[in-house]
């Protein structure tokens, strides 16, 4: 599990460092953000398909040695980061790919920063994410995300039972028991006590409303045995954003990134076009 790439620190004014990672020199670029609690890793098995793209792969603060800085870590600074990381790359004509959180993330600086984004994207996949409210209706959140910040979690999933029942649950049919030990490597190397705030944002906040504000082409993807994100919150995605596509991959769960890179990669080249 691992982005291959030329290491670049992104500086924040609030002193916050983004690590991204630069790869390709295609003519076409393409800018991954990742899911809550992992890395721009869970990005190989779609980068290493993409050889004659221009890839940036960045960890979200808080994230793989991204730092949080004095402006904390909640959803309108995470997302003005990914302004700053493509005006530092000199980003034109790309596509902004948003996993789980990364997705949630990625919405609000389109939401926030409509000037930068008509400047320098093209459009913006969608995968696996929901526009805040990611508790409603959804026991599986309700459950794991207080363990998380309470950091029950963290210590159950080091035991061998756990650590692998907790991969499952993001997985669908094409579950591979060699994804866990990579996964669980990541995630626990994060300080989830110091995103706290973030997560809860994610039960709190919602964008629901002003999806209708994005102006930008996007492609919404889900899998059908999502449980983390369920396709409720993709069908919502999809009403709300005008001119959007939605396409829902049977057998699926969450992760996406190494469940179906193949489809992801389809649907980043549409975005290209």
């Amino acid at each position: 599990m691992g982005f291959k790439g030329e290491a670049h620190w992104v500086a924040r004014p609030d002193g916050a460092r983004i690590l991204t990672r630069v790869s390709g020199d295609g003519a076409q670029t393409v800018v991954f953000a990742h899911g809550y609690g992992f890395d721009m890793g869970e990005w190989d098995q779609v980068a290493e398909r993409l050889p004659d793209v221009r890839k940036i792969g960045m960890n979200l603060r808080g994230h793989g040695g991204s730092t949080i800085g004095s402006d904390g870590i909640m959803p309108n600074v995470a997302a003005a980061d990914y302004r700053a990381v493509l005006e530092a790359h000199d980003v034109q004509d790309a596509v902004l790919v948003g996993h789980s959180t990364g997705g949630f993330l990625a919405m609000r600086f389109l939401l926030e920063h409509p000037e930068v984004v008509q400047q320098r994207l093209r459009g913006c996949l969608l995968i696996g994410t929901f526009a805040g409210d990611v508790s409603r209706k959804n026991l599986q959140n309700r459950i794991q995300i207080p363990l998380i910040q309470t950091g029950l979690l963290t210590a159950m999933v080091r035991i061998p039972i756990f650590g692998r029942a907790f991969i499952r649950s993001l997985s669908g049919d094409g579950f591979d028991p060699a994804w866990v030990k990579p996964a669980l490597d990541v995630f626990l190397a994060n300080d989830h006590r110091a995103l706290v705030p973030l997560l809860q944002a994610l039960v709190d906040q919602s964008d629901y409303h002003r999806l209708s504000q994005i102006d930008l082409p996007c492609r919404i993807v889900v899998g059908e045995k999502d449980h983390t994100t369920p396709s409720f919150h993709a069908d919502d995605l999809h009403a709300g954003i005008q001119g959007s596509t939605l396409r829902r991959i049977p057998g699926a769960g969450h992760l996406l990134n190494w469940e179906a890179p193949d489809i992801l990669v389809e649907e980043l080249r549409a975005l290209m076009v």
